[in-house]
């Protein structure tokens, strides 16, 4: 079976690898499957974007999110399965909570804080390599998850919330939900919300965020305007987005995430 794992962990560490050893060890003949390791630091939202964004584009497996700023404390850890199939392992503060919603529902939870399958001793700031990995790799060796640890009740789950947007007549009011390594600002907007503020492809739209001010244009893809030129579009994950072709949106307008962006078309 295919074991995912996404962190915060970067590439400077040996903890990714430490990861992979303790999965190979007890699973040798599972794949694992890198979704990222940059996730920034505590980005507890970034990280549960991201793992639902790319959840629709991963065999059904196990799927690990570590993004763990409260590891040590007595926050849950927790082993998951899904309406489709799926099972997240993780800690419950939130990260894996846009990925259930995703896969369905959650229809089994188990507390795995203190799992027979965790590693002796378990250090109290390395939850990835002591307990999230190994529960991993035994469900990934076929162990039933009724193993991992003791039944939770799902309504107990820590889910986050993301900002609500808002279409006022033909004024648009949208929030920053992640910024990507290019500068593009997804926003909790989407195509049906474009088309109620009165916006189409090639339209000129008004953005405001704090106090910066542009004009973007609506378009499909970065190449249909000139290099430097802000747009706003769909991207890959059916939000909308501010970028600039060539260049960095997030730093042009100062955006960050929570950051209310207003939307209008330009008069």
């Amino acid at each position: 079976m295919i074991v995912t794992l996404l962190t915060d962990y970067g590439q400077a560490d040996e903890f990714v690898g430490v990861c992979h050893g303790v999965i190979r060890t007890v699973a040798p003949d599972a794949t694992i499957v890198d979704v990222t390791h940059g996730i920034p630091r505590h980005g507890i939202r970034h990280g549960a974007l991201v793992l639902r964004n790319a959840l629709p584009y991963l065999p059904i497996g196990v799927h690990v999110a570590v993004v763990d700023p409260q590891v040590g404390t007595e926050r849950r850890a927790v082993a998951l399965r899904c309406a489709d199939g799926r099972l997240l392992v993780g800690p419950d503060n939130g990260v894996l909570s846009l990925a259930w919603e995703r896969a369905g529902g959650v229809v089994e939870a188990m507390d795995i804080s203190r799992s027979p399958q965790r590693l002796e001793p378990v250090s109290a700031t390395f939850h990835g390599r002591d307990l999230f990995a190994p529960v991993a790799a035994h469900l990934a060796t076929g162990a039933e998850l009724a193993t991992t640890g003791d039944p939770l009740d799902p309504a107990e789950l820590v889910a986050l919330a993301l900002p609500e947007p808002s279409v006022d007549g033909d004024h648009a009011l949208a929030h920053v939900l992640m910024v990507d390594r290019f500068g593009n600002a997804s926003l909790n907007l989407g195509h049906a919300d474009l088309l109620q503020a009165g916006l189409t492809l090639g339209s000129r739209a008004e953005i405001v965020a704090g106090d910066r001010e542009a004009e973007a244009t609506v378009v499909q893809t970065f190449a249909d305007l000139p290099a430097g030129e802000l747009l706003l579009y769909e991207d890959a994950w059916g939000s909308l987005a501010l970028a600039i072709n060539r260049g960095d949106a997030a730093a042009e307008l100062a955006l960050e995430p929570d950051r209310e962006v207003r939307i209008a078309p330009v008069r």
